[in-house]
């Protein structure tokens, strides 16, 4: 692989994705629309077809890997690449825009910018909002449907993807980030194993001086759940964030907020969701956790 610094490494972790890597791929050359790519793709341990699809690819390097996570993926993906001025980060179960790749490049390449997000959409065309606000005791409960921001970390308001803006954080299914501020903060946190990351990725770049921004003038397509969604990942969901806001605030006050977690799960299953059943087990049971997570041995996850 050439050394040769290229405008932009984009990488792919997959996981059972046979259904959703050939859009993304078949996206990809039109999306760069002349910039200089390379592409690798880290397959985490697929059962399905998905290798098989893969070796009938050109223009990509595959890497074959155990199930290390999706960071410990992303990761891998990026040492395997060429240096580049940003990195893509996308998910198979995306598809890009033609031409929005120089689109988030310009944006990145504004002052003190690490992290840029563009504006996706679901499989139907309907605006998928991507946009969240950092994680607070006020947050947990899963109001977003309120609107409040005080309530609401997902970001609901169609306004507030009319025009360019920084946020807290988006959603890890497409984005462009900055080489320097990747290599700054060590890449992404490889202990949340799968969901979390990309929140503490934006959150720990933006205490380094790098903002996230969000801007229209990108597009992008997400299906979501490509990889499949159970019980399991609704428990490691709730599980990381509070292991997310325990590294940042402390056990005090992680304690209040995993005592709301507890409650909000409780709620959730009472009201029919039968997978808050295993995360409340898992919650107050901590041998019931994921071992992949590292959090077994403490009620409160670390």
């Amino acid at each position: 692989m050439s050394t040769e610094s290229l405008d932009v490494a984009a990488v792919v972790v997959t996981y059972n994705s046979e259904d959703h890597i050939d859009r993304l791929l078949d996206s990809i050359e039109a999306a760069m629309a002349g910039l200089s790519y390379s592409l690798v793709v880290v397959d985490n341990g697929s059962s399905d077809a998905t290798l098989e699809v893969l070796r009938g690819r050109t223009g990509c390097c595959v890497v074959r890997s155990e199930n290390v996570g999706y960071a410990g993926g992303m990761n891998r993906a990026v040492r395997a690449s060429p240096p580049s001025e940003a990195i893509l980060i996308l998910n198979p179960d995306a598809a890009l825009d033609p031409g929005s790749v120089p689109a988030m490049l310009a944006a990145l390449r504004r002052p003190g910018v690490g992290i840029v997000a563009p504006r996706t959409r679901e499989a139907d065309g309907s605006l998928s909002p991507t946009l969240r606000r950092g994680p607070t005791m006020g947050r947990v409960g899963g109001l977003s449907f309120t609107g409040w921001p005080m309530f609401a970390e997902r970001i609901e308001d169609p306004a507030e993807y009319v025009t360019e803006h920084a946020v807290d954080w988006a959603v890890g299914a497409v984005l462009l980030i900055d080489r320097a501020c990747y290599d700054a903060l060590g890449g992404l946190d490889e202990s949340y194993f799968l969901y979390s990351e990309e929140t503490d990725f934006s959150l720990r770049a933006s205490d380094a001086g790098w903002a996230t921004v969000y801007t229209p003038d990108a597009g992008a397509m997400h299906v979501g759940g490509g990889s499949g969604e159970s019980a399991t990942t609704h428990m490691m969901k709730q599980i990381n964030r509070i292991r997310l806001y325990r590294r940042r605030t402390g056990t005090g006050r992680a304690a209040i907020y995993y005592g709301l977690t507890v409650l909000t799960e409780l709620r959730r299953a009472v009201l029919g969701h039968d997978e808050s059943w295993a995360t409340l087990r898992a919650l107050l049971r901590p041998s019931l956790r994921p071992p992949l997570l590292g959090a077994t041995d403490h009620v409160l996850p670390r």
